[in-house]
């Protein structure tokens, strides 16, 4: 089975860095997943965005702290989730020196949207829309798009002045011998948001989807894409 970013990139996800496919081309059918711990170099937060920044510390999306070589892990594991979609989590753990915060998230590829829908926190109530595309450094490109809020029989599209657009990197640094990643997260009304970038070493390991941690999967999950 492919892996829901071979699905999303189609014939240039051969175009890939060879390491970049090994952490981005498994499907739970494989039944390994990527465990990686690494540094992140600078982390840095808006004091405008301060107020939203600390709330999504409660659902695990995002945190007002910054911070010089914060220590840093990731878990990407591949399941099949209550409605039979393939997924993808990633579990991102940032130990500030007074508190550990956590960053995580599901994906998914919708066969209705044709495109990788991320949902966000542990409660998957902010479904993201996401591009995917090849760096020039063989590295993979992700940029978020329309956003939408879900909760019980509520359901509504977030306008895009309210929104964060995030741009993600993630590529192999052959020379260094390690992965690296930036993430930077933008709003139209005050600019950048939230931004890290950093490096970590990863490997993909035999694990059975049955034996994910508990802590991985969402405490709800989302039937709307």
């Amino acid at each position: 089975m492919a892996s829901i970013y071979e699905r999303a990139l189609g014939s240039d996800f051969g175009k890939l860095h060879p390491r970049i496919r090994e952490r981005f081309g498994f499907s739970s059918e494989d039944k390994v997943a990527s465990v990686g711990v690494g540094v992140m170099d600078r982390i840095w937060t808006s004091k405008w965005a301060a107020v939203p920044l600390h709330i999504g510390t409660y659902r695990h999306i995002l945190f007002p702290e910054g911070g010089v070589r914060i220590p840093f892990s990731i878990g990407n594991y591949a399941y099949k989730d209550s409605f039979g979609r393939e997924t993808v989590t990633w579990c991102r753990e940032f130990r500030f020196p007074n508190t550990v915060r956590r960053f995580d998230a599901t994906m998914i590829y919708s066969d209705e949207r044709r495109t990788i829908v991320d949902y966000l926190g542990t409660k998957q109530h902010l479904a993201v829309d996401l591009s995917v595309g090849v760096a020039e450094n063989g590295g993979i490109r992700i940029r978020s798009g329309e956003q939408r809020f879900y909760e019980g029989l509520i359901g509504f599209r977030f306008p895009a002045l309210f929104t964060g657009i995030a741009d993600v990197c993630e590529w192999y640094d052959d020379r260094q011998q390690t992965y690296r990643i930036s993430v930077r997260v933008t709003n139209r009304l005050i600019g950048t948001v939230f931004r890290y970038y950093g490096r970590f070493q990863a490997s993909v390991r035999p694990l059975d989807p049955a034996l994910i941690p508990p802590d991985a999967r969402p405490l709800r999950e989302e039937r709307r894409a």
